[in-house]
């Protein structure tokens, strides 16, 4: 394990006798600028015999080492599939001085380990501090198929599962204590649970914890099966949980096979509505309180399919596989990981959305390559092949951060192992890239910015496949205010 740099960072917590991230959304907009991201990096399914890591990218353009990778922490397990990650603390606890963010949790997809990453004793060279074993998981808790990791202002953390131990479809969620990370139980009380699990949100104002369904572990676990559709293999729901009695209370139904991923309430702690995209489907929903006190879904964004000859199917989605709201609630960010763009939404009006920004960084309707488009709603020609730095990249836009100002987009381009294998088969060849968009805060537009290129095809190991982005401040995918 090798870092190049060893510098100490601003932190985010440095506000005398507050605790970590920011009082509120718009003070977080006020923070200093990311100077390092952390990206967990996967070996899984690229035929390379190699664990996961967690790879420190310098994106501080004044920096000597501007877009590359400073340090690389390999897991010490093979075929965890790295995924998604949260933190100890967040703004959820800044009321506590005594809570430092100093802890980066790493949920695996396919192993259920939980590895606990040290990244408060030296920031730019993250050490494992801990590790959950699975059996653990799957003895004391039923679940398995970790996916989304929140800290709680309750001083524990938090982690959502897809299903039991077996691969079987079940929504539940692990409870780790934030101070010793070992296991406490699980959150969810009751007799009734949800038939899938993948991403949550909570808002303790409002008394709710939102949560989605992407599918069953053991079928969508090696890749997709269009056999698998108008089969109950995919979700279709927003959960709705009882935040006080941790019960679930409602099912929201949002459209057979649509596989609502990705849930963000907006960050206003006040406000009882944010948005949802369907990956399948390729809808953003808008789920909100009603007057009654439920909460109901309505469909505000569609992209079309495309009618397509030489792909998997007649028509492709525009698999709508990540989604993210600024820190003002102003705007909406998605990624179609199968069409190549990212849009950029005004949501002034959020029943309302209004499109101001797109781009095309790569995808599978590019001009020639193997998919001829034969009727388009949205475009007039197929786009062109996506070109940085000489590098013409392989894959989609997958998952997004933004920056705390809004003002930088930063891009990764794998989505799973198994459906890269199968969708984008030279990501697997290549390895995963990471772009920075320069985002128009005022007018809304997006410019892919053409100096910055991190290729994850030129790792020591062989190329990996890049996921989710963290930076050690907190970001607005991370950080909850209660």
């Amino acid at each position: 394990i090798t870092s190049l740099l060893s510098l100490p960072l601003p932190h985010a917590d440095g506000c005398g006798a507050c605790g970590p991230g920011y009082a509120s959304p718009l003070d977080a907009m006020k923070g200093p600028r990311e100077e390092i991201i952390y990206v967990p990096c996967i070996y899984r399914n690229t035929g390379r015999c190699k664990p996961d890591f967690l790879a420190t990218v310098d994106v501080n353009p004044k920096s000597p080492h501007y877009s590359q990778v400073i340090h690389r922490l390999p897991m010490p397990n093979l075929g965890d599939e790295l995924h998604h990650s949260g933190w100890n603390t967040c703004s959820s606890c800044f009321g506590d001085s005594t809570k430092k963010r100093n802890r980066l949790i790493l949920p695996s997809l396919i192993s259920s380990r939980i590895y606990v990453v040290d990244v408060g004793t030296d920031p730019r060279a993250p050490r494992l501090f801990k590790i959950v074993n699975p059996e653990d998981v799957f003895w004391q808790c039923d679940l398995g198929y970790l996916h989304t990791s929140h800290c709680l202002g309750s001083g524990e953390v938090m982690i959502s599962a897809l299903g039991d131990p077996a691969g079987n479809g079940k929504g539940g969620f692990v409870l780790l204590d934030a101070e010793t990370f070992e296991i406490k139980g699980n959150w969810e009380k009751g007799d009734k649970s949800p038939p899938m699990g993948y991403d949550f949100w909570y808002q303790p104002r409002h008394n709710v914890l939102i949560s989605t369904e992407w599918g069953i572990p053991k079928c969508l676990g090696y890749g997709f099966n269009p056999n698998d559709l108008k089969k109950g293999r995919y979700g279709r729901r927003l959960n709705v949980w009882d935040w006080t009695t941790h019960t679930y209370v409602q099912a929201i139904d949002v459209g057979e096979d649509s596989a609502p991923l990705e849930i963000r309430f907006l960050h206003n702690p006040d406000a009882a509505e944010g948005f949802v995209g369907c990956t399948i489907s390729s809808a953003i929903h808008r789920f909100y309180k009603t007057q009654c006190g439920n909460w109901v879904a309505e469909k505000v964004i569609q992209v079309p399919n495309k009618k397509v000859e030489g792909w998997l199917l007649p028509e492709m989605p525009g698999f709508i596989t990540d989604i993210l709201i600024s820190l003002d609630d102003r705007f909406l960010y998605f990624s179609n990981w199968l069409h190549g763009d990212v849009r950029q939404y005004d949501i002034s009006d959020t029943r309302s959305p209004k499109l101001v920004g797109q781009v095309f960084v790569g995808g599978n309707i590019t001009k020639g390559g193997p998919v001829v488009v034969l009727k388009d709603e949205e475009l007039q020609s197929q786009p062109d092949p996506f070109v940085i730095q000489g590098k013409k990249v392989a894959g989609g836009p997958q998952m997004l951060q933004l920056s705390l100002d809004g003002k930088r987009l930063y891009i990764t381009t794998s989505l799973y192992s198994a459906w890269d294998r199968q969708f984008y088969p030279e990501l697997i060849r290549e390895g995963a890239v990471m772009l920075q968009i320069d985002v128009d805060t005022e007018k809304g537009g997006l410019t892919v910015n053409p100096h910055f290129l991190v290729d994850f095809g030129k790792e020591p190991g062989g190329p990996c496949l890049a996921h989710e982005m963290r930076y050690p401040g907190g970001d607005c995918t991370s950080d909850i205010w209660v």
